[in-house]
């Protein structure tokens, strides 16, 4: 772990991961998911994957990656930093602790000789929110529907990273029925799974669940930037987060 000046930062690793967890699913440990997602980590870790947490009781984490790495719909990026996920929660909002864990990002970003750091954010998914990278000076140089934007805030001049494209030509390669892509890089997926797969039994349709089980299939299986999770129904992307099973039915019902 690291000393800062205004939080305590932890630092995740293969050998701390049990003991400080990875934020999400902390009261979860015996599911599943959360020994998934440990699993996850922990082959990532040799990739370069950086975990940090606030320590003294507060709440937020940010986990980043060597774009060449990066488990998001994202291309040329091997020259940067890939953010995929930061959260600050609850009681811990307002103090100043994500530009603390952003800085984590671009300092390291900084010392291993990237030449920037790239994020991705969307107005209806679990990533970050622009507004936080517009305040740090991140500029868009990529965009997707619906209201996904790549962030980037460049350390070095560098051609800038972009979405890899070609969602509805992926969506339509998965044809009829329901079929559900998703990844244990977000720990709360096996339960949106759960939601798919009830949706689909209750209008008594076919479905499949596809895991996603590297950073090159996230790029080129998936039909949305978010690269982790897609529900598709008769070849066309229905969702890209994570919902409930009543939420699901009237989307399938009007598709």
């Amino acid at each position: 772990m690291t000393q800062s000046d205004s939080n305590q930062i932890l630092t995740g690793t293969a050998e701390t991961v049990q003991k400080h967890g990875f934020f999400c699913k902390m009261s979860a440990r015996k599911t599943s998911a959360w020994k998934r997602k440990k699993a996850w980590l922990e082959a990532r870790f040799s990739e370069g994957l950086q975990l940090r947490l606030l320590g003294n009781k507060e709440r937020g984490f940010i986990e980043f990656i060597p774009g060449k790495y990066a488990w998001r719909g994202i291309e040329n990026a091997d020259e940067f930093v890939v953010i995929h996920c930061l959260w600050v929660v609850g009681k811990s909002k307002g103090h100043g602790f994500s530009t603390q864990l952003l800085t984590e990002a671009e300092d390291w970003a900084r010392e291993n000789g990237y030449k920037g750091v790239a994020a991705l954010t969307s107005s209806g998914n679990w990533l970050i929110d622009k507004g936080i990278l517009d305040h740090h000076g991140y500029q868009s140089v990529d965009s997707a529907a619906p209201g996904y934007d790549l962030m980037l805030k460049s350390l070095s001049p560098s051609d800038p990273p972009q979405l890899s494209g070609h969602w509805h030509a992926k969506a339509a390669a998965y044809g009829s029925g329901v079929t559900v892509l998703h990844s244990a890089q977000c720990p709360y997926l096996e339960d949106a799974v759960t939601h798919a797969r009830a949706a689909a039994d209750t209008l008594g349709l076919s479905f499949r669940a596809i895991e996603i089980t590297s950073a090159t299939d996230a790029r080129t299986l998936v039909p949305n930037p978010y690269g982790v999770f897609s529900l598709i129904h008769d070849g066309r992307e229905i969702s890209s987060h994570y919902l409930l099973t009543k939420q699901i039915l009237p989307l399938i019902d009007r598709d």
